[in-house]
This record gives C-alpha cells, sequence and structure tokens, in this order.
C-alpha cells in the first residue's frame, strides 16, 4: 500500500479531529462507558470526501486517540469498530459516481448517506459488542444495549449534522464548476 504525503496528512489530520472530538467533553454519555460524540461528524466527512481507505484510518487512529486521552484505556473492540463505520461510509463517493464532487447532493444522495451511516454504524459496533462478549465476557444485554443506543444515536448524528456539512460541500463544488466553465 503506497499512500500519498496528502492522504497521509488528510489521514492525520481527521483523526486528530476525531479523536479529541471524541473526547468525554465534548460528547453526550447515554449508556455505561457509552457516549455520542459530534466527532462522528467529522468520520462521516472525512470519509465521504477521500473514501474507505482514509474512513477506516480516521475511524481506527481517532477512536485510539480518544481512548489514549480519555483514561479509561484503549478498547481496540470499538476502535475496530469505529474504523468500520469509516470504511463503510467511505463507499459513498464510488456509490454515487462522485456527484458530490460535482457539485450534487439531492435527497437520493442523502438517504444513501443516512443507510451507509446505519450500515455502518449496526456492522461496526455490532463487529465490538460481538468481540466484546467473545473477548472480555462482557454481559450481551450490556453490549446490546450499547450497540442498539450507539447505532441509533450516531445515525442521526449524521444525518442530521452530515446533511447541512454535505449541503455545503456540494453547494461549494457547484460554484467551482460554474466558475471554471465560465
Amino acid at each position: 500500500m503506497n499512500l500519498s504525503a496528502k492522504t497521509v496528512v488528510v489521514i492525520a489530520i481527521g483523526a486528530a479531529l476525531y479523536g479529541i472530538g471524541g473526547l468525554p467533553m465534548f460528547g453526550i454519555p447515554v449508556f455505561a462507558n457509552t457516549t455520542l460524540k459530534p466527532a462522528m461528524a467529522v468520520l462521516a466527512l472525512f470519509s465521504v470526501l477521500f473514501g474507505p481507505l482514509v474512513g477506516f484510518l480516521v475511524g481506527f487512529i481517532g477512536h485510539w486517540v480518544t481512548d489514549l486521552f480519555a483514561g479509561w484505556g484503549v478498547w481496540l473492540t470499538w476502535v475496530l469498530g469505529s474504523g468500520i463505520v469509516g470504511l463503510i461510509l467511505g463507499f459513498f463517493p464510488s456509490m454515487t459516481q462522485n456527484r458530490l464532487s460535482k457539485g450534487i447532493f439531492d435527497f437520493k444522495d442523502f438517504s444513501l448517506f443516512v443507510v451507509l451511516a446505519l450500515v455502518g454504524n449496526v456492522v461496526g459496533y455490532g463487529c465490538s459488542a460481538l468481540l466484546d462478549t467473545i473477548l472480555y465476557a462482557e454481559p450481551f444485554t450490556k453490549v446490546f444495549t450499547q450497540l442498539s443506543i450507539i447505532a441509533a444515536g450516531n445515525t442521526l448524528l449524521i444525518a442530521v449534522v452530515g446533511y447541512f456539512i454535505l449541503k455545503s460541500v456540494a453547494k461549494r463544488n457547484q460554484q467551482s464548476r460554474n466558475l471554471s466553465e465560465s
């Protein structure tokens, strides 16, 4: 795997923003060791703009940073979950034929974005919950509750914040295209 310098910088910036934005002081505690983080919007944005590899690494490294600085230790199972969320959201550009880069973000694109957010959260944090049950003997009802709250909460947060950010990105891209065509 050969990453360009630009890609490495994008990953570093995204992971730092996601990691710092994921700290408990910026989140909303909702259950045992479970926080809704506005930083999920950062993960979604970097994934959608730069693809699955960047999305995975921003989620994985960023969650690791959050865990390191939060003081509860690094939970690799949930670090992996964030990476998977970023990976799945990163398929958005290819599934929409890069319409966002052309200044298009319509209802169909938004619907796909929300579906990818939900699938990413269910699959990513579903893996986390399953691995917690297997590796750490965490009670299934606890991790299933965590998964349910996180999947629903993150999807809603990503949908609301992501809508406004991606609508703005599309508008900026459309204006850029109009200027270059003039």
